[in-house]
């Protein structure tokens, strides 16, 4: 009969216990002991002097948080993050793009948020937060695994002072299609020798797959078939875009490559280097920041994203989003800690426009008045419904890494665009076969 009670009472016990995202029975944790939190993001000024001060008021708010906040340069997170889990040593707070986050996501590497640590009733009073798809690439099995911290789009910055330098009205004769983008540049290019000393226009390199895939989209082109199993859909639109690449480099009309500095770079310094640029809204601020003369100047402007003329559909400029994300590795206490330090500084949307303009898919961000005075939203936002999220979970990186390679081989050696596509598409077909 004993026996019998106490099977009951433990029956009663674990159904009684709340359970956590997972379905896991919680057990009650301290949270009022000693935490330290590290979080790795990358280099951002103005981002940097905002999450510092929202950190020191979450801080204050919660004596026994101490926080320490690391910076490092973008293109060096990808290395650092891997190696540092690999180790299982990674921090407990780290934000990257879609495209480098997503293989953290399926390794299980990363900690699924349960809504009751953030004050929230259910996983989807979080995603209620968010516009159609933003979450998609923390989205797994169920979970949600990171919070947006900027939603960017590429949209083209416009010089138009170097336009009137060279007989052009910025107003009416920006580019309207790829074949435009290098028309002009041919008008606006500057060389000494080989060596140019201002471009029309350049691309942004690192990027390769965010950059290059929605213009083979245009044509008509993919990446990976619906179905995920073949790689490189519609020769002809691949073919078309690697000459294109052709022309650009140096074997080619030489208008601009991945050895000057990046386009972005140049056009805040204004030192007549480069006449349009693609960026997101965030390079308002870094501009005002840099070059408060040429952002107060009116001689730059923004523009929709280049179509070809023949294109098959509208695709933009693709969206990259950065997420702040938790180690799933890291005691539990401290995973709630990290998230509710997310979640507040998160939860200052407005700042992060108004101070880094870094753009947060939220519904409240995007119907608030700050968001509708930033100049040139609205182009952001109309390139922005043409535009996709864009990984291939695990593969992501490496996928870039063989754009990369394929670009590289047409613009910089002028190979074949024939040869260039045999080899993509065996590259990439050997990732998917892979996995």
């Amino acid at each position: 009969m004993k026996k019998a009670m106490w099977i009951y009472l433990i029956v009663m016990m674990a159904l009684l216990m709340p359970l956590s995202a997972k379905g896991v029975p919680e057990v009650a944790l301290d949270l009022s002991a000693p935490v330290k939190l590290t979080i790795w993001t990358h280099e951002d000024a103005n981002r940097t002097k905002l999450e510092k001060q929202l950190i020191s008021e979450f801080t204050a708010k919660n004596p026994n948080v101490t926080v320490d906040y690391q910076t490092y340069p973008s293109g060096k997170m990808r290395e650092l993050l891997t190696v540092a889990f690999s180790a299982n040593q990674g921090p407990d707070i780290f934000n990257q793009s879609q495209s480098v986050i997503r293989q953290f996501v399926v390794e299980g590497r990363t900690s699924a948020l349960n809504p009751a640590w953030i004050g929230e009733k259910s996983l989807k009073a979080i995603t209620d937060r968010y516009l159609p798809g933003a979450l998609e690439a923390v989205e797994f099995e169920g979970g949600v695994y990171g919070m947006p911290l900027e939603y960017t789009n590429l949209s083209l910055f416009v010089n138009k002072q170097i336009f009137r330098e060279a007989g052009l009205d910025a107003e009416k004769d920006y580019p309207k299609t790829w074949e435009d983008v290098m028309a002009l540049s041919e008008k606006l290019v500057l060389r000494n020798g080989e060596i140019i000393t201002r471009r029309g226009f350049d691309f942004r390199y690192p990027s390769y797959t965010m950059q290059f895939l929605p213009m083979v989209e245009q044509l008509g082109g993919q990446l990976i078939s619906d179905d995920g199993k073949k790689a490189i859909i519609g020769d002809e639109a691949w073919l078309k875009f690697f000459e294109y690449m052709r022309q650009w480099g140096p074997k080619g009309k030489n208008l601009g490559g991945p050895t000057y500095v990046a386009p972005r770079t140049a056009f805040d310094l204004n030192k007549n280097e480069i006449a349009m640029s693609e960026s997101g809204i965030y390079q308002m601020a870094r501009m005002k920041s840099v070059n408060p003369t040429f952002y107060n100047s009116g001689d730059w402007m923004v523009v929709p994203y280049p179509q070809w003329a023949d294109a098959k559909q509208e695709v933009a400029g693709a969206i990259a989003c950065h997420y702040y994300l938790v180690n799933g590795q890291i005691p539990e206490a401290k995973q709630v800690w990290a998230w509710r330090l997310v979640d507040f500084m998160l939860s200052h949307s407005e700042d992060y426009l108004t101070q880094v303009n870094l753009v947060q898919p939220t519904y409240k961000l995007f119907a608030s008045e700050t968001f509708k005075a930033i100049p040139y939203s609205a182009v952001f936002v109309h390139d922005m419904e043409r535009a996709e999220l864009v990984y291939y979970d695990d593969i992501s990186s490496a996928v870039n890494d063989k754009f990369k390679a394929a670009v590289e081989a047409a613009m910089l050696q002028g190979e074949d665009p024939a040869k260039v596509l045999v080899s993509f598409r065996k590259a990439v077909q050997d990732l998917i076969d892979q996995r």
